[in-house]
């Protein structure tokens, strides 16, 4: 048999400002033969999110940090090529922490085998059927609890998730607003995904534009930005307003303390609602956000679209994407 090669990234320091590719050593190495109860999975694709970069800081999140050495931790999809584990059959396709590489070897635990759905592409378990859909949908919904009429924005709205959290918005019948770094961004979830209007934060004055589309003030936040963009948004809450705190991608690079909401007092005066969460806490009701999802794309009510970059080898660099505002949808790594 012949020997297979697995092409990994591991973390080589730890990054201060944007990824450079010195912070990150390439390895090759020999795959090794399986256990007995192991599995080796070639990996597909690789999903690039803004937690990526949260992972590689010496600062204990929701998980620890990846340590030096190891091979960078990623959510990816594979297919098991060989198995000596009765739980997992070749030609199942996974997905997991497989990590950035182009195999993963192990016993399988934590990994999902995704069901196999007659013309959906695999990009759509990254895309819409993933932690992706699940952090638009409960994020959204049992966060907020948002209700027909009411307006909503949405930070980061041509991104992976925030581009869902619109759709949403507009199918629960509300009033949405979206906030992105380019007018073709702006162009796409307005004319494409349906959102009512969009403001280019880079080219406007994001709290006079959002006094303009939301003229009945802001009931709900979908906030995956932070920083001077939470900050013109608290401005307009109303009174019992809901603030769904996704991500804060502004300051995940910052190389100096960042300064919380100069418009923290609103939060009291207006009686607002503002919870965090992490995707990681609605797995058990994964389900239930799949049969809403799934619904919605077969009645052509919501769309999600894939921002390829080809190659493992394109990693690092891709991933800095998502800070400089360069992706529409979800980033992945065609390995």
């Amino acid at each position: 048999m012949t020997t297979k090669t697995n092409r990994q990234w591991r973390l080589a320091a730890r990054p201060v400002g944007l990824i450079k590719d010195s912070d990150f050593t390439w390895t090759e190495e020999s795959v090794p033969e399986l256990g007995e109860g192991q599995i080796l999975v070639q990996n597909k694709y690789i999903s690039l999110d803004p937690t990526n970069r949260v992972w590689v800081t010496d600062v204990p999140s929701y998980l620890p940090p990846v340590g030096i050495g190891e091979v960078m931790r990623g959510g990816a999809i594979g297919e098991v090529i060989e198995s000596r584990n009765a739980a997992f059959a070749v030609g199942d396709h996974v997905q997991g922490l497989l990590g950035w590489q182009d195999y993963y070897v192990g016993t399988g635990q934590g990994l999902q085998t995704l069901p196999k759905m007659a013309g959906v592409p695999l990009t759509a378990f990254m895309g819409l059927f993933s932690h992706i859909g699940l952090t638009a949908y409960f994020g959204l919904l049992d966060i907020t609890k948002p209700k027909a009429g009411e307006t909503l924005v949405v930070s980061a709205a041509a991104g992976a998730v925030g581009s869902l959290v619109g759709q949403i918005g507009k199918i629960k019948g509300m009033h949405v607003v979206g906030i992105a770094g380019s007018d073709e961004k702006c162009k796409w979830i307005v004319d494409d995904l349906g959102f009512d209007a969009a403001i280019n934060y880079k080219t406007e004055n994001v709290r006079e534009s959002l006094k303009k589309h939301c003229p009945n003030g802001i009931d709900v936040d979908f906030e995956n930005v932070g920083g001077q963009i939470l900050d013109d948004v608290l401005s307009l809450m109303n009174l019992h307003g809901r603030i769904s705190l996704c991500g804060a991608i502004s300051g995940y690079n910052a190389t100096e303390p960042v300064p919380g909401p100069y418009n923290f007092f609103s939060i009291i005066s207006k009686r607002l609602r503002v919870e965090g969460f992490i995707v990681m806490d609605y797995y058990d009701r994964a389900q239930e956000a799949m049969n809403d999802l799934g619904q919605w794309l077969m009645q052509g009510k919501i769309k999600y679209k894939i921002d390829e970059a080809d190659g493992l080898d394109k990693a690092p660099q891709a991933l800095n994407k998502l800070f400089k505002g360069e992706n529409v949808g979800k980033l992945v790594v065609k390995v």
